[in-house]
């Protein structure tokens, strides 16, 4: 990154930082834990709009496409400080991160059109449907059907681990269009409307009490032809484009956020319960480490093979990282925080599943990074 590079990138921090200051709502600042779940919805989607007027929509995807023109770098920096503004999470991560850029690759200009303007402005919400009861790590393994019905097709099915599938305008949806192809080249990538007869939604109520995710059932429903994103038979090429997206460096800054507030809390509970730090203090050292390796992240974005090793890594080492310090949590007994690890505890149990499991992240890993044979 050049001087001048670094200089608009600061000026950029502090612009951002200003505005989260006076943007972030007071009542979810000051007593979002007394909120009605309807008040958390509207504060939620209503932050989607502010992030829209404001600016802050879209930041690295190009003005031509609506987006701010600007890189990776800078969504990373905003996403960092809305973490430690105490900024809500709105609706549109799954539209912004992972829909936007794949329909800037693989859209139609129609497709683009009807659907840019929507995720950025925050009208229109989307969820991710991919992962189902067989097929998880195994993506290729999709069982849910689109079968040909005249200039589209029918879909029927189940999804599930699908956040954001409660307030869903539209998924962004792998199935399978030819059970006769070879794997692979059996799935299509389409662009399912939620609001639609045939779709039901039943929430996931987690071990930790809270519930991030539903599972969606699909009976006969209808997907236009252009609604498919890609040729018919290429749905896995389009998933990688997803997939590259979703297991990169905004959530690993956004964890790092969440993860350093722990383990400041951490260090405390165990000095005051103990007299000491325990192990907590090489935490540190690796949390940092955390940190360093979103920013070889950014610096690697121009190179996909580059970017998507460095992105493995980084999901390795921050989900299996807060495990551990949650574990701790958990043996240091703090009577005070007893309920807040609880939470964190029970919360981080999946952490190194969701988004490409620690299995799945060291095969890429191995086969390419080391280059060993699969």
């Amino acid at each position: 990154m050049t001087l001048s590079e670094r200089l608009n990138l600061s000026a950029f921090r502090d612009d951002a930082e200003q505005w989260l200051r006076d943007a972030v709502p007071e009542r979810w600042r000051m007593r979002r834990s007394s909120l009605s779940p309807e008040e958390i919805t509207a504060v939620r989607r209503e932050w989607d709009k502010q992030l829209h007027r404001g600016g802050y929509a879209g930041l690295s995807l190009p003005r031509e496409y609506g987006g701010q023109g600007l890189g990776l770098a800078e969504e990373v920096v905003f996403h960092e400080l809305a973490a430690r503004a105490h900024a809500p999470e709105g609706f549109g991560r799954i539209g912004k991160i992972l829909t936007a850029p794949t329909l800037i690759v693989h859209g139609t200009p129609e497709q683009q059109a009807r659907f840019l303007p929507g995720i950025l402005s925050g009208e229109q919400v989307w969820c991710q449907g991919f992962s189902e009861p067989d097929a998880g790590s195994d993506l290729a393994s999709v069982a849910t059907t689109a079968r040909r019905d005249g200039d589209g097709y029918r879909v029927t099915g189940q999804k599930i681990w699908t956040s954001f599938a409660d307030v869903a305008d539209r998924s962004l949806f792998l199935a399978k269009t030819n059970p006769d192809a070879p794997r692979y080249r059996n799935l299509s990538m389409l662009l399912l409307d939620m609001k639609q007869p045939g779709v039901t939604v039943r929430p996931i109520k987690q071990i930790s009490g809270t519930s991030h995710f539903a599972e969606v059932f699909f009976e006969d429903v209808w997907v236009a032809d252009a609604d498919r994103l890609g040729g018919e038979g290429e749905g896995w090429k389009v998933a990688m484009t997803v997939l590259q997206n979703e297991r990169g460096a905004i959530e690993g800054i956004t964890r790092y956020v969440e993860m350093r507030w722990d383990l400041d809390l951490l260090l405390r509970c165990c000095a005051a319960r103990i007299g000491r730090t325990l192990d907590a203090e090489d935490f540190d050292v690796r949390l940092e480490l955390v940190r360093w390796q979103v920013s070889k992240a950014v610096e690697l974005v121009d190179d996909p093979v580059a970017f998507a090793r460095a992105s493995s890594v980084l999901k390795v080492t921050w989900s299996e990282l807060w495990q551990e310090m949650t574990q701790l949590a958990i043996a240091a007994s703090c009577p005070e925080h007893r309920a807040h690890w609880r939470h964190q505890y029970l919360e981080t149990r999946a952490s190194s599943i969701y988004s490409g499991s620690s299995e799945i992240q060291r095969n890429i890993m191995a086969e390419r990074v080391l280059g060993l044979p699969k």
